[in-house]
């Protein structure tokens, strides 16, 4: 099986980008350290500043299962709402 690949896009309510950038940094080093995670990085769109993209890949279906009991990913689903406009999460198949 092949890894996992997805694409996680957060765009911040107005006036709340620098809230919502600080608290998906948060999340960045303790996903990189889970067991299955091959890449996990935050980017910034260049011309929509509110508008955060994560690319990440996993090792299998288990470990990306395993990234979502993790207590910063609670945290996060505990705070971000307030801050966040939209979200689009997408997990993918290589052809």
């Amino acid at each position: 099986m092949s890894d996992i690949p997805g694409v996680a896009i957060f765009v911040a309510k107005p006036g709340e980008e620098a809230k919502l950038e600080a608290l998906l940094q948060t999340l960045v080093e303790p996903t990189r350290q889970e067991p299955g995670c091959l890449q996990y990085d935050l980017h910034v769109d260049i011309k929509e500043p509110r508008r955060f993209v994560f690319i990440e890949r996993w090792e299998s279906q288990e470990a990306l299962a395993g990234h979502g009991k993790t207590a910063h990913i609670a945290h996060f689903r505990e705070h971000g709402p307030a801050l966040i406009e939209s979200k689009e999460v997408d997990f993918l198949r290589k052809i």
